[in-house]
């Protein structure tokens, strides 16, 4: 059976930490959480679970994230966010793969839930993700803040029809303060990499996600929550292009 480090980033996460590290108890040989300096009570709560706890300065995530691997001892790594939790069909898959590791990857689905309610449609189920592989055969990359971990090419993948049970926001106030600052990020991101933005961009993009998320994705099968999600998906591409607009004119 190999031996598996659970890799966590973390700031302020005082309310989500504890659930993470219960759920990852029976197939975590090594819990690492590099934590960005957090002043609320995370690393106390971190400390009760034998975790490594790793300060160190936020730069990125994409960039956190490839610094947390480089701590974990085993090259056999599960990636959680500290909002997610292992369903228990989750945690009896990975006990399989365990003893009997045969891929270089393995994807998952995230079972999303907004304001304490699963969301199955609206674009955000059954978000398949990439969280359990060999550290050598891969890295972050992505964009900014939006991460996602890249095999290297001829690498082996499988796909797990299980739950990582994602809890993204507790209230829609959360979920606006966060769109305001992804939104900053993204855009500063695609600023960076030369990436323009218009009046088109805009005004079109946004409605766009609307009708994709609430129509195409069936939102509306997810009564109000799907509303409020699709609504706010479109605020953020707003947000997001305007934002890049203003950096154009303002360099």
């Amino acid at each position: 059976m190999v031996k598996l480090s659970v890799a966590i980033i973390t700031y302020n996460e005082e309310k989500n930490i504890e659930r993470c590290l219960k759920s990852i108890q029976l197939v975590a040989d090594e819990i690492v959480v590099v934590d960005s300096f957090s002043t609320d009570a995370t690393k106390s709560i971190c400390k009760k679970y034998n975790v490594t706890f790793i300060p160190h300065i936020f730069e990125g995530h994409i960039q956190q994230k490839n610094y947390a691997l480089t701590q974990c001892s085993s090259d056999y790594v599960l990636s959680l966010d500290a909002d997610e939790a292992l369903s228990e069909t989750m945690l009896q898959e990975i006990l399989k793969i365990k003893s009997d590791w045969k891929y270089d990857g393995y994807f998952f689905n995230r079972l999303n839930h907004y304001c304490g309610k699963p969301v199955k449609f609206s674009g955000w189920y059954p978000d398949k993700s990439l969280r359990l592989w060999n550290k050598t055969k891969g890295a972050w990359g992505g964009s900014n803040p939006h991460d996602r971990f890249i095999m290297q090419p001829n690498t082996t993948m499988y796909y797990i029809k299980e739950d990582i049970l994602h809890y993204t926001f507790h209230s829609i106030e959360q979920h606006l303060d966060q769109i305001h600052k992804f939104s900053t990020i993204s855009a500063k991101s695609k600023f960076e990499k030369g990436k323009k933005s218009n009046w088109s961009k805009i005004l079109l993009y946004p409605i766009w996600r609307f009708v994709r998320g609430y129509i195409i994705k069936q939102g509306f099968r997810d009564g109000y929550t799907g509303f409020i999600i699709s609504k706010n998906s479109a605020f953020a591409v707003y947000l997001k292009y305007m934002k890049l607009y203003n950096l154009q004119n303002h360099k």
